[in-house]
């Protein structure tokens, strides 16, 4: 039986398999991603959110040049050096750094609500990197929900035009890790994705460094076992082996179902918050995190717009004159 016979069409799944491994993959990244924001919560009690922020990715970076050193990966070459700087940028220093300074002031819960745009941050980062065009639909709804996520962090901060400075770094926090998301499942079809960020933690660990540094010189560590546990995960899981499974996910794809998966991670953090924090999930809270993930779910389900198929070309016709008929042939053969 032919492939493109409609049996075999018919007994196509919904699902490809190749797309079905693709979501497992992204859902265990966004599991692990799910600590984060709460251990985040965790450090920043006692430790400083510079150190949370750049002593994590320096963790991440020594486990990552190990692990390049051991299994002999060949060096990025040209343009991917470039495109490891918007990986790191984004995922590396971004968002840790903007994450850790907005916690200080911030419930866990609240920001896990702010971080629910990241869905749709990262399926329009996704589009616009991936230079298609969408229909009107996705940026609309997309815009809503920015506005919704706005507009939650008003009424959390005491009204509109009372935007909490930390809402501004989570909504910085969501673009840069939206824009890292993007490049780095496109970077990781050609390095791995291991590799990928693996490459972005090297590339940042002269900066992390010396800001870990400059964090030590202000303020001499000094926390809990607790809360350097919570270091730990942050550095071991939330900052690299989380990214194994993410970008692997987002690699296979489609990069924009697959940040679908992401709704899961700001329901799962707020539960995480209840239960290890023991914050109260008031009803504002609840209302302000459904809407925002409604309108993230709403904007990365909007398909983009298939090409119209293209009929085929009927066979050209063969004219009569393309191939002479001559007597000869019809005429019977002589004795």
């Amino acid at each position: 039986m032919r492939d493109n016979s409609s049996a075999t069409t018919l007994l196509a799944p919904v699902i490809p398999p190749r797309q079905r491994t693709g979501l497992w993959w992204g859902l265990a990244g966004v599991a692990a991603f799910s600590f984060t924001v709460p251990f985040t919560k965790v450090a920043v009690e006692s430790l400083s959110p510079l150190l949370i922020g750049s002593g994590r990715a320096v963790v991440a970076a020594i486990l990552a040049t190990f692990a390049l050193a051991l299994t002999r990966q060949r060096l990025p070459h040209g343009t991917q050096w470039a495109r490891l700087a918007v990986v790191a940028a984004g995922v590396v220093v971004g968002f840790p750094l903007l994450t850790s300074f907005a916690l200080t002031s911030t419930p866990a819960s609240h920001g896990a609500v702010v971080i629910a745009l990241l869905p749709a941050a990262t399926a329009t980062a996704a589009v616009i990197r991936g230079r298609e065009h969408p229909p009107l639909a996705f940026w609309l709804i997309t815009g809503v929900g920015g506005l919704a996520a706005i507009a939650f962090g008003s009424l959390q901060s005491g009204g509109f035009g009372q935007l909490h400075w930390a809402d501004l770094l989570l909504l910085g926090a969501v673009v840069a890790a939206a824009i890292g998301y993007a490049e780095g499942g496109l970077l990781a079809r050609e390095l791995g994705a291991w590799q990928t960020v693996s490459w972005a933690l090297v590339l940042a660990s002269p900066l992390m460094v010396f800001l870990v540094a400059v964090s030590v010189t202000q303020q001499p560590p000094s926390g809990t076992p607790a809360q350097w546990l919570a270091f730990a995960y942050l550095g071991v899981v939330s900052m690299f082996l989380g990214f194994f499974a993410w970008y692997r996910g987002l690699a296979i794809g489609p990069m924009a179902q697959v940040s679908q998966i992401q709704l899961v991670q700001p329901v799962l953090s707020i539960c995480w918050a209840g239960l290890l924090l023991g914050e109260t999930l008031t009803w504002s809270t609840i209302v302000g995190g459904l809407a925002v993930i409604l309108c993230a779910g709403a904007a990365v389900r909007v398909r983009l717009k298939p090409m119209p198929p293209q009929p085929a070309a009927p066979p050209a016709a063969v004219p009569d004159t393309a191939v002479p008929v001559t007597t000869k042939h019809l005429e019977p053969a002589k004795d």
